[in-house]
C-alpha cells in the first residue's frame, strides 16, 4: 500500500473517511500474517451476548440526550446497525467479541451515539462482530483486506440470523458507519439488491464510507439513491469534512474504490446527501435549519443535551462540508475530517428523517 493511502488510515481514521492524516498507523513488530494468526471464535448469534442491542433490548442504544424525541413504544420497524472500527489493536487482525474492554468502548462511543439515533422509531439490532482492527488498516490490499472479509462474514451471518429468528417479516432499516458501512455496502449487494428484501427495506443509511453516485446502477442494479426526504427503498450517504480539508488530495483516494471496479468516469463522484435537507436538490443548508447536534467527543458518560441550529452543511464535489458552532466543542481528526461526528452533528435531523421515511413506508404498505 502506498504512503499516501497509508496516511489516510492514520490516527484512528477509517479507511472510508478518505481524509489525509499526518502519520502512519504502524503494525507492531513480529505480527504474524493473517493466515498464521488463529482467528477469534466464530460468534454465535443465538446467544444474546453476541448482540450489543437486540435480543436483550436496546442496551447502550437506549441513550437519549435532552431535547430528543422520546423512545419508540410498540415499534413496528427494526434497525440493523453495524458499528465502525472501535478495536485499536496493533497486533491482532480481528476482535474477539468476548473482549469486554473493546465492547464497553464500542457501546459508549458508538452504540449510544449512533445506533441510539434510531431508538425513536424502531427496535434496534446491533451485532457484535469480529471487526477488523486498527492493524488491518496497515495493509488493506493484503492481510487487512482478509481481516475485513472475516468481519463481513460475521455481519452477513448476523443479518441472516436476525431475519430468520427476530424479524418475523417486519420492515427494516439498515444503518452503519465507517467500517460498518463497508460491510453493509457488501450486504446490500449480496442480500438486498434484486431480492424481495428490497421491498421490506425502508432505507439504508450507509454513512462515512466512499459510496459513489455511479454505484447506482453499476453496483446496485435495483436500489436507488435517496434523493428526497420521504423516499423509501433507497440509500443515503455522506462524509463530513471541515472547509479546511483539501479535496484535491482527498478525492482521488476516496474515489479509488469505484475507479478500480468500474473505471475512471463521472460516476466516481462520491454520494453526498445533505442530512439537514435530505434532498438532492437542496445540497446546502444554513445552521438555522439544523434540528440538533450532540456536543462533545464520543466517549464515556451520558450524551450532552442537543444544541439546535448549530451546524451548516453543504455538499461539495461529493463531500459534506460542515461548519459546526464552536459551542459544540467537536474536535476534528487530522486533515479536517469530522468522521467521528458524522452522526452526532445531525442527531435530531437523522431522527426526524427516519420517522418520516418510516411513516411514509407504513402508509405505502397500508395503501396496497
Amino acid at each position: 500500500m502506498n504512503q499516501a493511502f497509508a496516511r489516510l488510515l492514520a490516527a484512528g481514521i477509517s479507511l472510508f473517511a478518505a481524509t489525509v492524516a499526518t502519520h502512519v498507523v504502524q503494525a507492531a513488530d513480529g505480527v504474524p500474517p493473517f493466515a498464521q494468526q488463529t482467528p477469534p471464535p466464530v460468534p454465535d448469534y443465538a446467544k444474546a451476548e453476541s448482540w450489543a442491542a437486540g435480543p436483550n433490548g436496546l442496551g447502550a442504544a437506549a441513550a437519549l440526550p435532552a431535547g430528543a424525541t422520546p423512545l419508540a413504544k410498540d415499534a413496528v420497524v427494526d434497525v440493523f446497525y453495524v458499528h465502525p472500527t472501535t478495536y485499536r489493536s496493533k497486533d491482532r487482525w480481528n476482535q474477539d467479541i468476548a473482549d469486554k474492554a473493546a465492547n464497553d468502548w464500542t457501546d459508549a462511543s458508538v452504540i449510544a451515539r449512533q445506533a441510539g439515533v434510531f431508538n425513536g422509531c424502531c427496535r434496534i439490532f446491533a451485532p457484535r462482530y469480529r471487526q477488523g482492527s486498527t492493524l488491518s488498516f496497515t495493509s488493506m490490499d493484503g492481510d487487512g483486506g482478509k481481516a475485513f472479509d472475516l468481519a463481513t462474514s460475521d455481519v452477513e451471518r448476523a443479518f441472516d440470523y436476525y431475519l430468520t429468528h427476530y424479524n418475523n417479516g417486519r420492515p427494516f432499516i439498515l444503518a452503519s458507519h465507517s467500517q460498518g458501512s463497508f460491510h453493509l455496502m457488501r450486504l446490500l449487494e449480496s442480500r438486498i439488491d434484486g431480492t424481495p428484501l428490497k421491498g421490506r427495506m425502508v432505507a439504508a443509511y450507509i454513512i462515512g464510507v466512499n459510496l459513489s453516485v455511479g454505484d447506482f446502477p453499476k453496483t446496485y442494479k435495483n436500489l436507488q439513491i435517496c434523493a428526497k426526504p420521504a423516499q423509501t427503498h433507497c440509500v443515503v450517504a455522506w462524509n463530513a469534512l471541515l472547509p479546511t480539508a483539501n479535496l484535491d488530495v482527498i478525492l482521488p483516494m476516496a474515489e479509488r474504490r469505484y475507479v478500480q471496479r468500474h473505471g475512471d468516469d463521472a460516476g466516481k463522484q462520491l454520494l453526498c446527501i445533505n442530512p439537514i435537507t435530505f434532498d438532492a436538490d437542496q445540497p446546502a443548508a444554513t445552521a438555522d435549519k439544523a434540528l440538533g447536534a450532540v456536543p462533545g467527543a464520543p466517549g464515556e458518560g451520558g450524551l450532552q443535551p442537543l444544541k439546535v441550529k448549530s451546524v451548516a452543511a453543504r455538499c461539495d464535489r461529493g463531500e459534506l462540508i460542515v461548519e459546526p458552532a464552536a459551542a459544540l466543542d467537536l474536535q476534528p481528526l487530522p486533515g479536517g475530517s469530522m468522521h467521528y461526528h458524522d452522526y452526532g452533528l445531525f442527531y435530531a435531523d437523522i431522527r426526524a428523517n427516519v420517522k418520516l421515511r418510516v411513516d411514509t413506508f407504513l402508509k405505502q404498505v397500508a395503501g396496497k
